[in-house]
């Protein structure tokens, strides 16, 4: 598979896990030293996302309107802009960047940042 095909299709399964709340999805596809900067500024480790991911998530959908991928050698750059829905009919965008790096074969995601304006409230 082209390289930027597998980057979409890991970024649509990042997505997904998070709806679905797939920690194992998160646990196979993080890199162990992953860190994510979470929209309310709280930086988490790979074992916090992952606590985290367990608990129900707040989102009912997540449809990506944007998507633009570029590779830096063995660096791939993912910065997405999604529409939102709460499980309580609560709509909200973010825009989020996410780091992956090819380690021992696979893509693994090293680091993500989720953004979200001021004009959308957390569910």
């Amino acid at each position: 598979m082209v390289p930027i095909n597998v980057i979409r299709h890991l970024n649509e399964q990042y997505v997904a896990a998070a709806l679905a709340g797939n920690v194992e999805w998160y646990r196979r596809t993080l890199a162990d030293d992953f860190v994510c900067i979470d929209s309310d500024g709280s930086v988490l480790d790979k074992a916090a996302f992952l606590k985290q991911t367990a608990e129900p998530p707040e989102l009912a959908s997540y449809d990506l309107a944007e998507v633009d991928i570029r590779f830096f050698g063995e660096v791939a750059l993912v910065r997405c802009t999604g529409h939102w829905m709460s499980k309580t009919g609560t709509p909200g965008i973010s825009k989020y960047t996410d780091v992956y790096a090819r380690q021992h074969g696979s893509w693994r995601v090293v680091s993500a940042q989720i953004t979200r304006p001021a004009t959308s409230h957390k569910p």
